[in-house]
């Protein structure tokens, strides 16, 4: 039996942050100086998905400078650090490749290629890199051989891991840029103990987090021992040095026949490091995480430091500004409150209410007046008083130019407010709640926004989310008394016919199949589809399910199906 000892690291990269890259790698050297080897996740001193970066030349030449930075500064411990390799395939050269690098006593003494390259859900892998090819070969780190993939390549059938294993692997290492979607953390936990069950030897699963565009990368690293039970697991949603030692079976030498690059030998220690248990997130928490994590990394990496938004007195701007409020602090939350004549006199108390227990900074602009404006000059060019969803919408327009406009004169980004079952169904107005910088809960249906908004006021620090929210039928007020279930079906009913449809693919004979109503599918489908060129035009948002509105999900605008 042998022992190494391994520190997963999980950093939040920063896309192209090349230099910060580095230095948030060199910063926690200190801290795995006394491992032997410290896992690092996929594409760590670039950031990732880094979509067409990758066909910069200049860009991969950089991504190699810093990769030979954070070498210079390694010592007796190993790192394994991931980044682009190649040159751009529009050059006379074969391409970038998805790589892990692996530094020792100052220089690189491997490298890696990905050979499974994923090309489904959110990845394109296959446009940005080609796949390995060379021969593999295995690191002696620490007196025990170490076989190293890179995400994808732990998931397909043909994986590299079982040539590492039969070539003599003691130890399977995984670094991973893996998104967040609702379930994942049991679908890699499911990965990892079955390879390093199948193989008979543990399983290092090291992964990103942090958020990226849409993306929310979630950490939840973790080790699997050759029985494939799960003994050490990283945070979720931060970032962490987590230190274990892992104990080996030893495997004769005689059984290796892969070329072996002797990196470290081992080292004696009377201590034995074993984490302390990481107690699992429910739900709605890990749901919650991802869209603090999304909000905080998309303000800051944009390098903004504060937000607005239009507080109505609703269930989703209030969900939205807690949110705001724990991602970034409620000193950068701004929340402006826009009534119109429709705007009832309870929902602008709840709005006061909320944003004073939030602590955000409140302030209130009537629009009556700009209102009746464009109506009169409206009335002029149309010979009549605009009524119906034109009036509607000229509110929401409204207000989309006053939040823009506080967010240009202040330096802010504006984050939007709309849920998915109003996404999709069209139930927004383009140019007015759908403008903005980024869309929080774009990826959450109604029922869940509730069930989120409750999970909230179940934390330590009481309720701040008040019951008149949280109870009161939802609506738009453009127009006296309007709620939304005068347009749309009962959101009970609604929120599983869309889930059905949109991350299902059921067709309508599907749909009714299932016990929806014929004549409620034929409307709520049609609306989902007519809604495709709003959706195109609205802002990113957090993704959580496996087909979200924007990267995942991709129909024509123009399509006459309907089946």
């Amino acid at each position: 039996m042998s022992r190494v000892r391994v520190a997963m690291v999980q950093t939040n990269s920063v896309v192209g942050d090349l230099d910060g890259n580095v230095e948030r790698i060199r910063g926690v050297l200190d801290q795995v100086s006394g491992c032997d080897l410290a896992v690092f996740p996929e594409m760590t001193v670039a950031g990732y998905p880094l979509e067409d970066l990758v066909l910069k030349p200049g860009f991969v030449s950089d991504c190699r400078s810093a990769v030979e930075a954070v070498a210079a500064s390694s010592g007796s411990c190993a790192l394994v650090i991931g980044f682009p390799d190649g040159t751009p395939r529009d050059s006379s050269a074969d391409g970038v490749q998805n790589a892990a690098a692996v530094c020792h006593d100052g220089g690189v003494v491997g490298v890696y290629h990905k050979r499974a390259l994923p090309n489904y859900d959110v990845f394109d892998e296959a446009r940005h890199f080609v796949p390995g090819v060379e021969p593999l070969r295995l690191y002696e780190i620490g007196g025990i051989r170490v076989g190293f993939v890179v995400c994808e390549d732990l998931w397909v059938a043909d994986s590299p891991v079982g040539s590492l294993v039969e070539g003599g692997a003691e130890l399977l290492v995984a670094i991973n840029g893996s998104p967040f979607h609702r379930g994942m953390l049991a679908e890699r936990e499911a990965v990892v103990a079955a390879t390093a069950a199948s193989s008979g030897v543990p399983v290092v699963y090291v992964n990103l987090v942090g958020g990226q565009d849409e993306l929310v990368f979630d950490g939840g690293s973790m080790v699997a021992d050759p029985a494939g039970r799960i003994v050490a697991r990283a945070p979720r949603f931060e970032e962490a040095v987590v230190i274990v030692d892992i104990d080996i079976d030893d495997v004769p030498a005689s059984e290796t026949n892969l070329l072996t690059v002797r990196v470290s030998g081992p080292v004696d220690r009377t201590d034995h490091v074993v984490p302390p248990p990481i107690d699992p997130l429910d739900p709605s928490a890990e749901l919650y995480g991802v869209l603090v994590t999304a909000t905080r990394d998309y303000v800051t990496k944009s390098g903004f430091t504060d937000v607005c938004l239009g507080l109505s007195g609703g269930i989703d701007s209030a969900l939205v500004a807690a949110i705001a409020a724990d991602a970034l602090g409620a000193d950068h939350v701004h929340a402006v409150l826009m009534p119109s004549r429709y705007s009832s006199g309870h929902s602008i108390a709840d709005a006061n209410d909320l944003a004073a227990t939030l602590g955000i900074d409140r302030r209130t602009i009537h629009i009556e007046a700009a209102h009746a404006s464009l109506l009169a000059l409206l009335e002029e060019s149309l010979g009549e008083v605009p009524v119906g969803s034109t009036d509607e919408n000229l509110q929401a327009r409204i207000r989309g130019v006053l939040l823009m406009a506080h967010a240009n004169a202040s330096g802010w980004l504006v984050l939007t407010t709309g849920n998915k079952s109003e996404s999709a169904v069209g139930y927004s107005t383009l140019y007015g709640d759908t403008a903005g910088a980024f869309a929080v809960i774009k990826d959450i249906y109604k029922l869940t926004v509730y069930e989120l908004a409750r999970w909230r006021n179940s934390q330590p620090g009481g309720p701040v989310i008040s019951e008149n929210i949280i109870s009161k039928p939802p609506s738009a007020e453009l127009r006296p008394d309007q709620r939304d279930d005068q347009s749309l079906p009962p959101y009970e009913v609604l929120d599983p016919l869309l889930e059905a449809y949109i991350e299902g693919d059921r067709t309508r004979a599907d749909l009714v199949a299932d016990g929806f109503g014929g004549e409620m599918v034929d409307r709520v489908t049609r609306l989902v589809d007519l809604a495709e060129f709003k959706r195109r035009q609205t802002p990113p948002g957090t993704r959580v399910s496996r087909k979200g509105f924007g990267r995942d999900r991709r129909l024509p605008i123009v399509n006459r199906y309907r089946g």
